[in-house]
């Protein structure tokens, strides 16, 4: 069959509805629809009608080039079929909802109302969860999609539906929580537009269009769970690659017949000569990469940060951590000869090491040609290592001025104030090693990532919804714990508790690496950050801040949810706890967090939780202690069970003794 012919084929099925079978009983009847035309990504106007707006999403265990790309890349156009998945070229597992990558857009407007059917298809028995990143839930906290502290996960075969009002105006993202679905490709973007007279910065713009969401992601060579286990238990071994929503050359590919080399397509985006287009960046990475983003002959002007509007502020290129969103204003120019124009991501941190880098195309209408006139290298860039280019010039965090006023987060004394060390430490990491059955020089120790020395796990049941299920030795902190940390490693579910209104504030050191940390069910202010002397332990952070010598701003902060504070520096985060719930404070590098560097933020007693939704799902452990004394009618009574107890449970013998019961 060929090309135009597949084309067709595809366009009748999907306009005559055939593309599932309509049986009740068969798990896969649902539409793997991309929702590139759903009924509420329309234009946003004061008096538009808030919608109920429905999508069906299919987590599956998919795979990178498979039977639906045909002879991709040799054939470019077979590379755009539908559900072809290119990934730059690496052939491996991954996972998808409803067969794309990235998955699909959700895009609405204030006030409407979001409504996801999540299947679990995957077929290895895996759990999952889908987290919106950056939606508040205010009032809907059991739709936060974290597993084991908002939710169970979603069993293999079921379905869970997420429902929540679009009331946080910005760019966000979805993205799977569970275990490292995530860095596989369970990630989308979710944005919530507003009015033109609402929005801030609406004058500085002509378009914000669908095409001009940017997601971008590192991206493994294999399956994540090998690298994570590889990780641990061996060595550190980060071959990878970047994708730009989802394409990228990194595979090469060779056709001996021609002699020729072929790559899989990369990301285009197209302006009109002289309009000025918002673009939103967000940053689904897994892994120490921050991204610098820039783009040839073309200054952006960058309005808000993860979704929060900030006063417009020139950048040449900017650097985004993984979880954080920017939206910039990009002027397109006017010339008389319209050319094309290289969008350049040079990964940082670790990425330096393989040298990590990804272009896509910034294309003009009516310029002759696909690619940019120069060559794509990177010889001519200054490294963020040379004489030439300062990494401190690449953060934007502390340049940011936010549009919203000086408020009592800001200005007022707060109530509770919390010291948090996220470090890399070697330590006997019992999940690591095992010593009694062998030993590991010092020198070669998994760099545990704890925070205030504790390696910290999800608990065996949700406790927003099962707490009475967890008793209170399931928790500990820095204050409770009954051990020296730093000498013996502890392990517990790390949790804080916080009144209900009070002011937070956290201090939060971060020694040898980037941790951007990311803040469910609340945005922070960023009131203050800064440089330390390397080794500036936490106990002198804590009497520089008792002596005033911590750099706080008391003007307009800038507000966010994902933040990584200066190598070997500090941040100062303020928010008002005004949101019950149980929320998980975490560095969202995937490795860092499903290996222990997370905590529990309790706001509020039992009293002041939200009511759980009707037939909500429990889960948690079993322990055996025999049986329901459950008899049918007429039936008889099995009383063996009352027998059984703890004793010798090895060698139980049950002599069963039935009674009639009518």
């Amino acid at each position: 069959m060929g090309m135009n012919s597949l084309q067709l084929w595809w366009t009748l099925v999907t306009v005559l509805g055939i593309s599932r079978l309509n049986d009740a009983a068969n798990p896969w009847n649902f539409d793997l629809n991309d929702y590139k035309n759903h009924v509420c990504k329309r234009p946003c106007e004061v008096y538009t009608t808030p919608r109920l707006c429905h999508y069906d999403f299919a987590i599956e265990n998919y795979y990178a080039l498979s039977k639906a790309c045909y002879d991709c890349p040799f054939n470019q156009s077979n590379c755009y079929l539908p559900q072809c998945v290119t990934a730059g070229g690496v052939s491996r597992v991954i996972k998808t909802v409803n067969r794309i990558l990235p998955g699909p857009s959700i895009e609405v407007c204030e006030g409407d109302t979001i409504e996801v059917k999540v299947a679990n298809m995957l077929d290895n028995s895996e759990g999952t969860t889908i987290h919106w990143h950056g939606i508040l839930q205010q009032g809907t906290q059991h739709m936060d999609g974290t597993p084991m502290v908002t939710q169970c996960p979603i069993l293999m075969g079921s379905h869970f539906t997420y429902r929540f009002p679009a009331v946080d105006v910005g760019t966000y993202f979805w993205h799977g929580h569970a275990g490292t679905q995530r860095s596989d490709g369970l990630v989308g973007a979710l944005v919530i537009r507003q009015s033109p007279s609402r929005d801030p910065h609406s004058s500085l713009y002509d378009y914000d269009l669908s095409e001009h969401v940017i997601i971008v992601k590192d991206w493994l060579t294999v399956v994540s769970t090998n690298r994570l286990a590889e990780l641990v238990h061996i060595r550190e071994n980060l071959h990878m690659a970047i994708l730009i929503n989802g394409l990228g050359q990194f595979q090469e590919f060779s056709n001996d017949a021609s002699n020729m080399t072929y790559f899989t397509p990369r990301a285009s985006f197209t302006v009109q000569p002289g309009l000025r287009y918002r673009f939103r960046v967000i940053n689904s990475g897994t892994l120490n990469c921050p991204l610098e983003l820039s783009i040839d002959n073309h200054t952006m002007n960058v309005i808000a940060s993860d979704g929060s509007p900030v006063q417009p502020l020139m950048r040449n290129s900017f650097a985004i951590h993984a979880g954080e969103r920017f939206d910039f204003i990009l002027t397109a120019k006017n010339a008389s000869n319209q050319r094309n124009y290289w969008i350049r991501l040079r990964g940082l941190n670790s990425c330096t090491t393989y040298n990590v880098t990804q272009a896509a195309v910034l294309k003009y209408a009516g310029a002759t040609g696909d690619l940019p006139l120069e060559p794509l290298t990177w010889e001519d860039k200054p490294t963020y290592t040379s004489s030439e280019y300062n990494i401190t010039d690449v953060p934007i965090v502390e340049q940011l001025v936010s549009l919203a006023e000086v408020d009592d987060i800001v200005l007022a004394k707060p109530d509770r104030k919390i010291f948090l060390d996220v470090d890399m430490v070697k330590i006997q990491n019992l999940v690591a090693y095992n010593p009694p059955l062998y030993t590991v020089e010092s020198s070669a120790l998994f760099e545990s990532p704890q925070i205030n020395y504790i390696t910290s796990f999800l608990p065996p049941a949700p406790p927003l919804t099962q707490l009475q299920d967890l008793p209170e030795s399931t928790f500990c902190n820095a204050e409770t714990v009954q051990m020296d940390c730093q000498q013996d490693w502890c392990a517990c579910v790390h949790l804080y508790k916080i009144d209900l209104g009070a002011l937070v504030e956290l201090i939060i050191l971060d020694d040898d690496a980037y941790h951007p940390m990311h803040l469910h069910g609340y945005k922070f202010r960023v009131v203050g950050n800064g440089k330390l002397e390397d080794g500036t332990p936490l106990e002198e952070l804590k009497e520089m801040d008792f002596k005033g010598l911590l750099n706080r701003t008391t003007g307009r902060a800038p507000i966010k949810d994902t933040v990584a504070a200066p190598i070997g520096g500090y941040n100062i985060l303020r928010f008002r706890a005004n949101n019950p719930g149980f929320w998980l404070f975490h560095c969202h590098l995937e490795f860092h967090a499903e290996t222990g560097m997370l905590l529990i933020f309790q706001v509020g007693n039992s009293t002041q939780l939200p009511p759980r939704p009707k037939n909500f799902p429990v889960c948690g452990s079993f322990d055996f202690t025999g049986y329901e004394d459950i008899t049918p009618l007429g039936g008889q009574m099995n009383t063996c069970s009352n027998n059984y107890n703890s004793g010798d449970r090895a060698n139980y013998t049950c002599n069963c003794n039935f009674s009639s019961r009518r």
